[in-house]
């Protein structure tokens, strides 16, 4: 049987890292493993993964774009605190340093110019409407480069990964988005749903040459990896909370409390052809938390491997 390959990257800011570890080290056990794939989804700091590798950027570049330049991107001052009373009235960072570092690694590339589709989820503020009788909202926004009426492949790769990448409280509001991590920190299951809507799958060895037919469910395999599972929780049992207790749970309840929803779906719906990486954190690893970076490696080259091996060249390498 034909397969249609995914590969799914969550969103977590500096834990990234973890992730660009084991795609590093899976590659180089298995180097037609970033080749194999049809689709590239990413949410966040997953988003600019999958960018990059549909790029055609290794996966140890991309490792050293965290050890090397996360204090940059997370990089505070003085004067800014003082700005933002603190990071009351303002987010805590300036996207600038990463705007930098996005367009040397990308410059002017567009979503079209990569070979390989992709799939990015970012958060729309306001659809703009400009009928002042249509429905003015925000909603999620899933950048792709599928061909198609509704493609983005227009649209700048440094943008798309400001977008997806601008999460509340931490960076600034990017050109009316904010982090697709606010409704897909897992991508897993948007990337199944734009495969069965638009991809393609080229017909068996033997068939028709060139004939081409839509992706069903039974042709897609994924590989989703996770950042990490931080020990989180609250042990209040009748808690009588107002906005200033929820404000900061209730945005790691949002951005992360999907996640296991979308791994319960995908592996539902995929069975054996569904494998999820994500190991356990020994303590929680706040988004910016850049001086836990060779923790984050530690336990990615530590993690055993094996069994997903074994799944990748029985699943995913056909």
């Amino acid at each position: 049987m034909s397969r249609y390959q995914i590969l799914s990257l969550d969103g977590g800011g500096i834990r990234g890292v973890l992730s660009a570890v084991l795609l590093a080290r899976l590659a180089q056990a298995e180097p037609k493993l970033l080749g194999a794939v049809d689709l590239y989804a990413g949410t966040s700091t997953g988003a600019v993964l999958a960018l990059g590798l549909a790029a055609g950027l290794p996966a140890q570049q991309l490792v050293a774009l965290y050890r090397e330049h996360g204090r940059d991107v997370f990089a505070d001052t003085a004067i800014d605190n003082i700005r933002d009373v603190g990071n009351l009235i303002g987010a805590q960072y300036s996207a600038t340093n990463f705007k930098r570092l996005l367009i040397q690694t990308f410059g002017d590339k567009r979503l079209r110019d990569l070979p390989v589709r992709v799939l990015v989820a970012s958060f729309d503020l306001d659809n703009d409407a400009y009928d002042p009788s249509a429905f003015r909202t925000w909603k999620p926004k899933f950048f792709h480069n599928f061909p198609g009426e509704d493609s983005d492949g227009a649209e700048r790769i440094v943008d798309v990964a400001l977008r997806t990448t601008a999460a509340p409280t931490y960076f600034p509001v990017y050109q009316g988005f904010v982090d697709g991590g606010v409704v897909a920190n897992n991508p897993a299951m948007c990337a199944i749903a734009q495969a069965l809507s638009t991809a393609t799958l080229r017909a068996r060895p033997g068939g028709n040459a060139g004939a081409t037919r839509r992706v069903r469910l039974e042709d897609i395999a994924l590989l989703s990896i996770g950042t990490g599972r931080a020990p989180q929780y609250l042990t209040e049992q009748s808690a009588d909370w107002g906005l200033s207790q929820w404000a900061r749970p209730v945005i790691d309840i949002m951005i992360n409390g999907g996640v296991d929803v979308v791994n319960y779906q995908a592996a539902h719906l995929l069975g054996d052809r569904y494998l999820r990486l994500n190991p356990s954190l020994d303590t929680n690893v706040a988004l910016d938390a850049v001086e836990a970076v060779p923790q984050m490696v530690a336990l990615a080259e530590r993690l055993d491997l094996t069994p997903a091996l074994t799944w990748l060249r029985r699943e995913f390498l056909r």
